[in-house]
């Protein structure tokens, strides 16, 4: 049987979505892949006389459900013909389940999914191999931000639009937060670079080489008062590995919550390496840590995450083996581009491929 990818393009009101799909559709059909795609359900719905906005409680509650039950019917009858294939296949969903529970109260969530037999845990940690976040136009952007691609979208397109299409980007960003391969794509000066770093990021999952290219990072200090940013502690554990290899465990909480990630990063050749990613229970992290490389310290670290002019930032703070350091990264920024800096953080030196600074020897004993 193939090892079929589900993969989740998702992202803020007027993210480039509807673009990058035709974009995967073309570049992986033309290496080979058959490309299943899952259409966004709640713009079928919305099409079809659904209305999220109605204040009519009853009517919601069975318009969300039945929205629910048709993305995840969809996704398994997809799955079951793309488990029919004989070569090789991915699966890409525009949007996915977690994406619903933006839109509404989590209570209210939280008694759809039991309605439907489910859960949040099952949805987002066990459901799709990676969830690819597209920052709307609506945060750093603006220029290119637009209703009038898609008459499904109900904000208005001025000022409190924007703040809206900021707002719901966040809050989808939130629904995903502890899948393991939850990837943020940043606004561009040249929208073909968003592009490739979703071809890029699927190549990842389904094994493809890739480019070793190197994130922006920067030695900073905190001024004033972050934004709305996810918290979460990092517990980071590297494990004994052959020569060339990078083996990391990392454990990740938020609000009482736990994701285990087992990664291998392997050197292929001076200019492509090999990273996969599983996620691990509980059970198999404590197991894991047994095999502990000796030589290196466990890092503890705590992350916020937030989003600056529609740049994704990651903001790591030390508490060992290097207390007291201050870590700001930012992925996807090209040669040439800028980076669009807060004005709540001081930049005190750039450490970008400085290899001091990368974890695995900062773990050194």
């Amino acid at each position: 049987m193939n090892d079929i990818k589900r993969i989740v393009l998702t992202g803020g009101p007027c993210a480039g979505k509807t673009t990058a799909l035709v974009r995967v559709i073309e570049h992986f059909s033309s290496l080979g892949y058959k490309v299943f795609t899952i259409p966004e359900v709640p713009t079928m719905f919305t099409q079809s006389g659904m209305d999220y906005l109605t204040k009519n409680k009853d009517f919601f509650y069975e318009g969300e459900k039945a929205t629910l039950e048709i993305q995840l019917a969809l996704e398994d009858k997809f799955m079951r013909m793309a488990e029919a294939y004989s070569g090789p296949c991915i699966i890409v969903c525009d949007r996915g389940a977690m994406d619903i529970s933006a839109y509404m109260a989590p209570e209210l969530w939280d008694e759809l999914t039991r309605a439907v037999g489910t859960s949040t845990a099952e949805l987002r940690d066990g459901r799709y191999d990676a969830i690819l976040h597209l920052v709307s136009a609506a945060d750093g952007a603006e220029q290119f931000y637009t209703t009038s691609n898609n008459s499904s979208r109900n904000e208005p397109a001025d000022e409190r639009g924007l703040e809206i299409a900021r707002m719901l980007d966040k809050r989808v960003i939130e629904a995903w937060t502890g899948h393991s391969h939850l990837r943020v794509i940043n606004n561009h000066e040249n929208f073909e670079h968003k592009l490739n770093r979703v071809l890029k990021e699927i190549s990842n999952v389904l094994g493809i080489p890739q480019p070793i290219e190197e994130e922006r990072k920067y030695i900073v200090e905190i001024t004033g008062e972050l934004p709305d940013a996810i918290e979460s502690d990092i517990t980071q554990t590297y494990l004994v590995a052959e020569p060339g290899c990078e083996v990391r465990l990392r454990r990740r909480a938020w609000n009482g919550k736990f994701v285990n990630v087992h990664t291998t990063k392997k050197r292929i050749s001076d200019t492509e390496q090999l990273e996969t990613e599983r996620q691990v229970s509980n059970n198999l992290y404590q197991s894991l840590l047994q095999q502990a490389d000796p030589y290196r310290q466990t890092i503890h670290k705590t992350r916020r995450s937030f989003i600056w002019k529609g740049q994704f930032f990651e903001l790591d703070m030390f508490s060992s083996p290097r207390r007291g350091l201050i870590i700001l990264e930012t992925k996807g920024i090209v040669e040439g581009e800028d980076v669009k800096f807060p004005p709540f953080i001081k930049v005190v030196e750039e450490i970008t491929g400085n290899t001091s600074y990368f974890n695995y020897n900062l773990a050194l004993r």
